[in-house]
C-alpha cells in the first residue's frame, strides 16, 4: 500500500552532502524504472568512522521521498536509542527535502531492536501461537534465577562433581538457542569443560522452558526463538512478511544465526532487504555473533546482492588510518577495503615499549597529562583494554593522584538490587504465575526464607495466581505486620486498572524497607525516582515493564560511590564496550601477545581473527593522537613478596616487522641497560668485595 499523504518527490538537493560511495548506497535501486517497494537486496560495507548512520538514514528518507509507505518499513538496529535517532534524522532530512514544510506519515512505525520488534509481534499474535499476549519478559539477571531453581529442583546443586552455576548453565543456553546449533556443538566448541553433564543439562534446559511456559514468561532469547519458529510456518510468515516491503538492518556484523534466519525468512527473495556493517568490526562471537552471516550476505539471492563499500573515513588522520589498514590487511577473510581521509597529515602512531606494567602505567599518565596541557581535555582522551582487570594498577595511580575518570564496563541499572525489587514487585503485580519474581519479593522481609516464600507461592497458586491469597497465608510470627502490609500492597496493584500513582503506592510500602535492607538508601531512592519518572512516558504497567527490560539504561547510581567535584574526566573502556565511540586520543594498553590476542582466545584460528578484528576495533577510536603500549616483561601473579619471576611478551602477532614502517617506535627495544653514569662509577670504585665475604664469618 503505498501513502497516499507523502508526495513523490526526486530532488537531489537532500543528497548532495554525500560523497559518491554514500550517494551510490543511498540510491540503489529506487528510481522512476524501480517501484521503491521492489529494491534489489543491497549490502553496505560501512568502514569505521565513514558515515554509516548518516547513509542509512538518508537512503530510509530517499525511499519515503520516493513513494515507500513509512508504515511499511522495518528498521532494525542493536539500540533503541539508535533506532530513535535514526527516525528523527529521516524526519528531518523529509522536511529539508520539502523545503521546511510539515511531513505527514514521516516517520518509521516499525523501528526498534529485534527483541523490541520480536517482543511487538509475539504479542500481536500470541493467540495465533500459543503463548499469553501478557508474557512477562525476564532480564539476564531474572533469568538466571529462574534457571538456579530449577537447577535446585533438579537436584543439581547436590551433585558430587562440579556442575556448573547459573550463569554459566544460562550461558550455554543461549549459546545453543542464539546460535541455532545441537548442544553437543556448543559445549564442545565453546564449553567443553561442562561436556561431561551433557545429559543432565538437557534435561535441565527443558525443565528451564517447562518452568517459563507454566509462568507464562519469555527470556531474552524466547523473543528471538519464537519469532523464528513463527517463521516457519508458511501462514504466519507470509502473514507477517507482508507487513513490510523494506527491511533495514544496522551493525549487521553483530548479528547471530538467529537473527539472520529471522531476516531470510522476512525477504526470502531479498527484495526490499538493505543491511549495513564491517566484518573488520565484527568481535561479538561471545554473544553469538556470525561474522559469516555478513560474509555470505551476497551469496544468499540469485542473483546475489549489491556490494557498496564506505571507504571514506570522517574522523581520523590518514596516519591513523594507514596502521589500521595494515593490521586489518591481514585478515583471513574480508571484504576489501582501504580507509581513507581527507585529514592527511598528522604524527605517526605510536608504538610505546616499556618495562613493565608499572613502567606502562607511568607512561600512560605522563602522556595523558602532557596532551591535557597542549590543550586536550582528559574527556577527549581514552585508554582501552581488552580485559577489564589491566586497567586495574592504572586505576590505583589514577586515585592516588588525584586524576578523576569514568569506567565503562559498570554495573547496569537493571542489575541494582533495589531496582530489581521495584521492578519484581510490579512484575508479579502483572503477572503473579512469574514464580522468580514473587520469590524475591517475598523473601524481601526480614524473617522470610526460601522454605516460607516457597510454601507462600504454592497457596497463591492453589487459589488461581489470585494474589488475594496472601491475606490468608500464616507467616513467620515475627513478621506478621510486616506480611499484611506486603499482601496489602500486592493484592491493590494487581486490581489496579489505572498505571498512574503505582509506583508512588508501591514506595510507600518500598521506601521505609530500603533503610532496613541496604546501606546507601538517598542514593538508592535515586534512582527509584528516575524510575517513577520513566514510567510517566508509558500508558500501562505492561508497556513499562517490558520496555524498561528491552532497553535499560546504562548505569545505577548504587555503585557509582561519592561524585568527583570536578568539570573533567578520563575514559577508561574496555574495547568492546567502545565501539562506536572515538576520541581525540586513545591508548591501548598490552598491545602484546597474550594481551591483544588473549592468551585465552587462541585456541581456533576464528578466534585468533577475532582478536586482529578487536585490536582494528580499538585503534580506529582514535581521532588525532593513537599509542599501543607494549610492556616487555609481566610479573608472575600470585608469586611470593619479593619475587622477582616474570616472562617476555613479544609485541602482538598482528603488528608484523614490515607494519612497523607505519608506526612511530618509542622506549626500549629490550629491557633497559644500567644507566651509564652507574657504570663510570663502578668502574673507578677500589674495593675488594671477595675480602669482605670471607671476613663474615671470621
Amino acid at each position: 500500500m503505498q501513502s497516499a499523504a507523502m508526495p513523490q518527490y526526486r530532488s537531489a538537493k537532500y543528497l548532495e552532502e554525500l560523497n559518491p560511495r554514500q550517494y551510490a548506497a543511498v540510491t540503489f535501486g529506487v528510481g522512476d524504472s524501480i517501484p521503491a517497494r521492489t529494491t534489489p537486496p543491497l549490502l553496505i560495507i560501512a568502514g569505521a568512522g565513514s558515515g554509516k548512520t548518516k547513509t542509512l538514514a538518508h537512503r530510509v528518507a530517499h525511499l519515503i521521498l520516493n513513494g515507500a509507505d513509512p508504515r511499511r518499513i522495518l528498521l532494525l538496529t542493536f539500540a533503541r536509542r539508535m533506532a530513535a535517532e535514526m527516525t528523527r534524522r529521516v524526519e528531518s532530512i523529509c522536511a529539508q527535502a520539502l523545503t521546511g514544510r510539515a511531513v505527514p506519515g514521516a516517520a518509521v512505525e516499525w523501528s526498534g531492536t529485534f527483541h523490541a520488534v520480536g517482543a511487538r509481534l509475539l504479542r500481536m499474535h500470541a493467540q495465533s501461537i500459543g503463548i499469553d499476549p501478557a508474557f512477562s519478559i525476564l532480564d539476564r539477571g531474572d533469568a538466571a534465577d529462574l534457571m538456579d531453581l530449577v537447577r535446585d529442583e533438579q537436584g543439581l546443586s547436590e551433585t558430587k562433581g562440579r556442575f556448573p552455576k547459573k550463569a554459566t548453565c544460562l550461558a550455554i543456553y543461549s549459546y545453543v538457542v542464539n546460535g541455532c546449533m545441537s548442544l553437543h556443538d556448543a559445549l564442545a566448541r565453546a564449553f567443553p569443560w561442562c561436556a561431561e553433564w551433557e545429559r543432565q543439562l538437557k534435561e535441565l534446559f527443558s525443565a528451564y522452558i517447562a518452568a517459563k511456559q507454566a509462568q507464562s514468561v519469555l527470556d531474552y532469547d524466547d523473543l528471538l526463538l519464537y519469532w523464528e519458529q513463527m517463521m516457519r510456518v508458511d501462514e504466519l510468515a507470509q502473514l507477517v512478511s507482508g507487513y513490510f516491503d523494506h527491511v533495514l538492518v544496522d551493525e549487521y556484523q553483530d548479528t547471530n544465526a538467529l537473527q539472520a534466519s529471522i531476516l531470510l525468512a522476512l525477504k526470502p527473495d531479498g527484495a526490499g532487504l538493505t543491511v549495513v556493517g564491517d566484518d573488520a568490526q565484527s568481535i561479538y562471537s561471545f554473544r553469538s555473533a556470525r561474522v559469516e552471516n555478513i560474509l555470505e550476505f551476497p551469496g544468499c539471492f540469485d542473483p546475489p546482492a549489491q556490494v557498496i563499500a564506505l571507504e571514506e573515513n570522517y574522523r581520523s588522520t590518514q596516519p591513523i588510518l594507514d596502521a589500521c589498514n595494515r593490521v586489518i590487511a591481514h585478515a583471513a577473510d574480508r571484504y576489501t577495503k582501504h580507509l581513507h581521509s581527507r585529514r592527511s597529515t598528522g604524527s605517526l602512531p605510536v608504538i610505546a615499549m616499556v618495562a613493565d606494567e608499572t613502567a606502562q602505567v607511568e607512561f600512560v599518565i605522563q602522556r595523558i597529562l602532557a596532551n591535557r596541557e597542549a590543550g586536550m581535555q582528559l574527556h577527549d582522551q581514552a585508554v582501552l583494554f581488552r580485559t577489564s582487570h589491566h586497567s586495574g594498577q592504572l586505576e590505583v595511580e589514577l586515585g592516588r593522584r588525584n586524576i578523576p575518570f569514568v569506567k565503562f564496563g559498570g554495573l547496569k541499572f537493571l542489575e541494582a538490587t533495589h531496582v530489581k525489587d521495584v521492578l519484581s514487585i510490579l512484575r508479579w503485580a502483572e503477572n503473579p504465575r512469574d514464580r522468580v519474581a514473587g520469590f524475591r519479593v517475598l523473601k524481601l522481609l526480614p524473617g522470610v526464607g526460601p522454605a516460607t516464600a516457597r510454601r507462600a507461592l504454592a497457596a497463591v497458586e492453589r487459589e488461581g495466581y489470585r494474589l488475594g491469597a496472601l491475606r490468608g497465608f500464616r507467616p513467620p510470627s515475627g513478621v506478621a505486620e510486616l506480611w499484611s502490609d506486603l499482601a496489602g500492597v500486592m493484592q491493590e496493584l494487581a486490581a489496579a486498572t489505572i498505571w498512574a500513582g503505582q509506583i508512588e503506592r508501591l514506595r510507600r510500602w518500598y521506601d521505609p524497607m530500603l533503610d532496613v535492607l541496604y546501606d546507601g538508601a538517598r542514593v538508592r531512592r535515586g534512582d527509584i525516582d528516575q524510575l517513577e519518572r520513566m514510567a510517566l512516558q508509558h500508558a500501562s504497567r505492561a508497556s513499562f515493564l517490558s520496555d524498561l527490560t528491552l532497553d535499560p539504561p546504562e548505569a545505577s547510581g548504587d555503585e557509582a560511590g561519592p561524585p568527583y567535584k570536578d568539570e573533567d574526566w578520563l575514559v577508561l573502556s574496555t574495547i568492546h564496550s567502545a565501539k562506536g565511540q572515538e576520541w581525540r586520543a586513545a591508548i591501548v594498553l598490552n598491545v602484546v601477545d597474550g594481551g591483544i590476542p588473549s592468551d585465552l582466545a587462541t585456541g581456533t584460528s576464528e578466534e585468533i581473527e577475532e582478536e586482529r578484528r578487536l585490536l582494528y576495533v580499538a585503534m580506529t577510536r582514535a581521532r588525532d593522537d593513537l599509542v599501543l603500549m607494549q610492556p616487555l616483561r609481566f610479573y608472575v601473579r600470585g608469586q611470593a613478596l619479593g619475587s622477582d619471576r616474570h616472562v617476555y611478551a613479544p609485541r602482538s602477532r598482528f603488528i608484523g616487522d614490515a607494519d612497523l614502517e607505519v608506526f612511530e617506535l618509542s622506549g626500549v627495544s629490550k629491557c633497559p641497560p644500567a644507566p651509564a653514569d652507574i657504570t663510570r662509577r663502578a668502574s673507578a670504585a677500589n674495593v675488594d668485595l671477595m675480602a669482605r665475604m670471607r671476613q663474615m664469618w671470621n
